[in-house]
């Protein structure tokens, strides 16, 4: 009976192989850029084990869904491949995207190469169309510009500091300026340090807070202190130094930020560095929020499945959930694609991405909210059916394609000729014997 045997394990082993692979999934990566547009958080390109990343992908927040089968959608390939570099929206038509700075690839079926194309690329999300802009007065010593993060205002300037050139050799700390209403590049010369790997937030009054990352030059670099900020004027194009107090916060590159609807600013995760080299080392966990009113930090009591540590990771903010998507999770463990969800209602780690959960203007606070657990288990219990389900079938179809091979079997098993003077054989020997008589 080794016919049936073999059959149903090629059965179930076929079943599961193409439920895996079958799904829509972004590859492990990191240094993406991301972007939410409308109901879709878009990520852009990355570093990959043994490539540059050239795709686009999305995840739809149009429904529910459960962090271990998140909706992603693939939207296509860029001209490049791409990593470390920024994504801006443009707060006009709230479609159109800016890819800007980072570092460009050449992609091939096997091999990746670096080539500094573009500085600025354009990405029409209506159509999945990309474009290259023509852009006056640009600066030179921006291209191949990597390790920035850009915001955008509701004017359409996009704002870029510093940040290093391709090979770490040289850092920088200028201003450059790029007005989308006439694409014009401007660049000013800032007397504050060099900074990179940082994160740059925008609030409603117009001022860029810069958080964390490096400063220094290509050989003398130190991590910047959580204990004070720079920040930026868009109104006067002046600098100031702000002192943060409260809680004290680790000096760390390479975390997330994202700006919730009362003003404060939360930070995830991130890690120190190794010398010049600027590689991962120790990588965070943790979870910090900045009051922009008083200038404090602040711990929260996280509840719920705790995130794993991340660093060159991306944040999105969407109602009140920050999805975490990507990154390294150790300096052995380079390369992720897994999500993560905190509500930052109630400090919660969440399986379930809940789209019926209404959006807080309140401070968060660590009190849960009953409505919305029992929403929630609610729809864990549907993903939960849905899985069932999913395995129910594979298993029917399983037992189906194992009676058809069967049948088929012992048809062909009484089909076998019979030879005078033979006795009873074995499998292997019946095999043998089939196989002779078939083949004359």
């Amino acid at each position: 009976m080794k016919l049936p045997c073999y059959i149903l394990c090629f059965v179930i082993f076929s079943s599961t192989y193409f439920f895996v692979i079958c799904q829509n999934v972004p590859g492990p990566r990191r240094q993406h850029a991301s972007t939410l547009i409308g109901t879709r958080a878009y990520f852009f390109g990355g570093e990959m084990a043994t490539s540059r990343s050239n795709e686009v992908w999305y995840l739809d927040l149009s429904s529910s869904f459960n962090v271990l089968t998140p909706p992603w959608h693939s939207d296509g390939i860029m001209p490049v491949g791409y990593n470390l570099g920024s994504s801006c929206l443009s707060p006009f038509d709230n479609s159109t995207l800016f890819l800007v700075g980072g570092r460009t690839w050449i992609i091939t079926a096997t091999t990746y190469t670096y080539s500094y194309t573009s500085s600025v690329y354009k990405f029409d999300s209506k159509i999945s169309q990309w474009s290259t802009p023509i852009i006056s007065n640009f600066n030179s010593s921006f291209a191949s510009r990597d390790k920035i993060q850009s915001v955008i205002d509701i004017h359409g300037r996009i704002f870029i500091f510093g940040g290093a050139n391709e090979n770490n050799s040289i850092y920088y700390n200028d201003m450059n300026i790029l007005d989308i209403t006439t694409m014009t590049w401007s660049t000013q010369i800032q007397s504050i340090p060099t900074y990179l790997d940082y994160t740059a937030t925008l609030l409603p009054n117009g001022l860029i807070i810069y958080i964390g990352g490096h400063s220094g030059s290509n050989s003398i670099v130190n991590l910047n202190s959580m204990s004070q900020v720079q920040v930026f004027d868009t109104k006067s194009y002046t600098w100031s130094n702000q002192l943060v107090g409260g809680s004290i916060i680790a000096s760390r590159a390479f975390h997330s930020a994202v700006l919730t609807q009362d003003g404060n600013i939360i930070i995830y995760g991130g890690s120190t560095t190794l010398g010049t080299s600027l590689s991962i080392d120790n990588v965070f966990s943790d979870i910090a929020v900045l009051n922009t009113d008083t200038w404090v930090w602040s711990v929260p009591s996280i509840s719920g499945p705790i995130a794993p540590p991340l660093a060159r990771h991306s944040a999105t903010l969407y109602k009140n959930y920050m999805i975490l998507a990507f990154g390294s999770t150790s300096k052995s463990i380079l390369y992720t694609n897994n999500i993560y969800i905190l509500d930052i209602q109630n400090y919660t780690w969440v399986n379930s991405f809940n789209i019926n959960i209404p959006t807080t203007t309140n401070s968060p606070t660590v009190q849960s909210n009953s409505n919305s657990q029992t929403s929630q288990e609610d729809h864990n219990s549907s993903n939960l059916y849905i899985g069932i389900g999913i395995c129910v079938a594979v298993v029917i179809l399983a037992v189906i394609l194992f009676i058809v091979g069967f049948f088929i079997y012992k048809n062909r098993h009484k089909e076998i000729i019979k030879i005078p003077g033979t006795s009873m054989m074995d499998d292997d020997t019946l095999e043998n014997h089939i196989s002779t008589v078939y083949t004359s």
